[in-house]
């Protein structure tokens, strides 16, 4: 997975220019969006059981991928994601309806304080907090490279961190990490020589499949949540197969 990462940074010609997000100011790549279909070996790691049977069993649902990428932290000048629940953007302007979906997240590096790994705020994910102030539409093209609007306020935050505090997911490399779709969580940015990146999945129910958006958004684009779902069958060594092609 981490030969396939580093391919897949330094092919950014092979896959849709929609789904390639870049750091600001830089050609640096941030995020690489659609990853598991637009590559056979991720592709089958969102299958792996490892994996998916996890989604199914926290979910107790059939499941399939609402959204997945490859999210890279440059060494020296990677940047900053700010807090944010996920599940308020999907909810918001994806239309997901109900809490009803999983990340699953499997570090590629070392992921540790000192080169960005995330940070949540443990408990937050009972909280549901609406997001102050309208987003522009198509917000996502500038959002997905820096954070600017659709993000909690400061006061709301400062209640969870009071509340819960916070914690952080270092781990080695091949550590997975599976959280809830609305905690609270964000990451600072890399000024070491340590790059940090991870493979991230989320895994959303059958039952829960995008609707019209609940605020007054069109829908993102395909890539940020699939509207037509395939539900997986969790599989078994189809990993080991694909890597060795």
């Amino acid at each position: 997975m981490q030969q396939e990462a580093k391919r897949l940074r330094g092919e950014p010609q092979a896959f849709d220019p929609e789904t390639l997000i870049t750091e600001p100011g830089s050609d640096a790549v941030r995020s690489i969006f659609a990853v598991h279909q637009q590559d056979p070996v991720l592709r089958c790691l969102a299958a792996d059981q490892r994996l998916a049977a996890i989604a199914e069993f926290l979910l107790d649902d059939q499941v399939y991928i609402h959204q997945s990428r490859l999210n890279y932290k440059p060494s020296f000048r990677g940047k900053e994601f700010y807090w944010h629940s996920d599940f308020e953007t999907w909810h918001v302007e994806d239309g997901m309806p109900r809490m009803r979906a999983v990340s699953i997240s499997v570090l590629l590096t070392d992921n540790e304080a000192i080169n960005g790994a995330l940070m949540l705020i443990p408990g937050s994910h009972k909280t549901y907090v609406s997001c102050v102030g309208e987003t522009p539409q198509e917000h996502y093209r500038q959002s997905l490279k820096k954070q600017e609007y659709g993000v909690p306020d400061d006061a709301s935050l400062q209640v969870l961190v009071d509340r819960h505090g916070i914690a952080v997911a270092a781990g080695k490399p091949g550590t997975v990490l599976v959280f809830h779709c609305n905690v609270m969580h964000g990451s600072n940015g890399n000024i070491t020589p340590q790059p940090r990146s991870n493979v991230f999945f989320v895994y959303n129910a059958v039952s829960n499949t995008l609707q019209a958006p609940f605020g007054p958004q069109k829908p993102r684009p395909w890539f940020l949540g699939t509207r037509e779902p395939e539900p997986i069958l969790p599989q078994v060594g189809l990993l080991t197969e694909a890597s060795q092609r």
